[in-house]
């Protein structure tokens, strides 16, 4: 789907296209581990809509699996993982599990020869993440990490912007949500000691490294609202520093009650500047789309709005998938590889050691 751009002017625009890149083939046969929200409101959806293969589903519930392959559509029911990856017709594995459950069974599934897809966070620990990624290397099998807010207009689109130079050199981005989230949905989540960073923010953490590259330092200070029941961080304020200058915010904060809630985007650079909405975070999970604006000084005085009906639920849900089925067929690696995934590990667990230790951390002391 390309974007056009809104506004007038003498001097040449680009063209942002938000579509996922497709693999050359769709019959790359999926089997899911996990019949849970996100697989029934976003997977899904996103692979009916491109056309992918969806062989079967395995889920610790029968009778949530039954569901799930009935409102979807899927042939095949497993009784079990290992049912499932000894099917031939099953060639990647959509993992959606707990994070603290995924090594185990990405462990079975690359012993039995399959590539992976595993939902985010990759684990709840950084040394087993290391470890899964390590061994799917080994077996040369590809895995991919379902950071898909890399395909959103917001940050598909900045991306683009910044690669064709209208940003210029970097020098500030933030990204800030102040929303009221319905911990219900997740009260697994709500009850661990790591909420917000791991299981939130970390789809900033990959998609600003995404835009920015590795910080030098971060520093995270996290807390709660008053009264609320849990131990974990539910809103939180990070700086990261980079030697060049380059200074990145993220402010996040779930437990705004007021409904003055906004999720908003800027990046400004010595050219120009990037700004916009992060549509989901406003009608969590149907969302809206999200807005981006530009200016820049190859077109100075005007604003330029890309015009776009794209959604981050489930349209960019394509779009992992869709980049790991073509490192099968190309030999190359997903975007949001297991590897690249590493380096916004190590942001994450650094944030979490800033708020331990009241400090700035450098992603390195993590792998140290």
């Amino acid at each position: 789907m390309a974007g056009t751009m809104g506004g007038s002017m003498s001097s040449a625009h680009p063209e942002l296209d938000f579509k996922p890149e497709m693999p050359r083939r769709l019959d790359h046969g999926i089997g899911i581990i996990g019949a849970g929200g996100v697989v029934n409101y976003a997977h899904l959806p996103a692979y009916a809509q491109a056309g992918f293969k969806v062989v079967g589903i395995t889920d610790k519930s029968r009778e949530r699996a039954e569901k799930t392959a009935s409102d979807h559509r899927i042939p095949k029911i497993y009784s079990s993982m290992e049912e499932l990856v000894e099917d031939p017709e099953v060639e990647i594995l959509d993992i959606a599990v707990y994070p603290w459950e995924t090594l185990a069974i990405g462990e079975q599934a690359v012993r039995a020869g399959k590539h992976i897809l595993c939902q985010k966070p990759l684990s709840d620990e950084y040394g087993k993440a290391e470890r899964l990624v390590a061994m799917a290397q080994e077996a040369k099998l590809k895995m991919a990490v379902n950071q898909q807010m890399r395909w959103t207009v917001a940050i598909r689109g900045s991306r683009q912007l910044l690669t064709q130079g209208w940003l210029g050199t970097p020098t500030y981005g933030t990204i800030q949500v102040h929303c009221q989230t319905d911990w219900s949905m997740w009260p697994w989540m709500y009850a661990r000691k790591r909420l917000e960073v791991l299981n939130h923010s970390i789809h900033y953490i990959d998609s600003l490294r995404y835009l920015f590259g590795q910080p030098d330092r971060v520093f995270t200070s996290g807390s709660r609202m008053p009264g609320e029941p849990t131990e974990a961080e539910t809103r939180t304020l990070t700086i990261w520093e980079y030697d060049s200058g380059l200074q990145v915010l993220i402010d996040v904060n779930h437990g705004v009650w007021q409904d003055d809630r906004y999720a908003t985007f800027r990046f400004e650079g010595t050219e120009g500047i990037i700004k916009g909405t992060i549509g989901l975070m406003y009608n969590y999970p149907a969302g809206r789309p999200d807005t981006l604006e530009f200016m820049s000084k190859k077109s100075l005085g005007y604003w330029f709005s890309a015009r776009n009906d794209y959604l981050w639920i489930p349209d960019a849900f394509m779009g992992p998938m869709g980049s790991l089925m073509r490192a099968i067929e190309d030999g190359s690696e997903a975007l949001t590889s297991g590897s690249d995934n590493l380096k916004t590990l190590q942001i994450v667990f650094a944030e979490y050691r800033s708020m331990e230790e009241r400090r700035a951390v450098s992603p390195k002391e993590v792998i140290a």
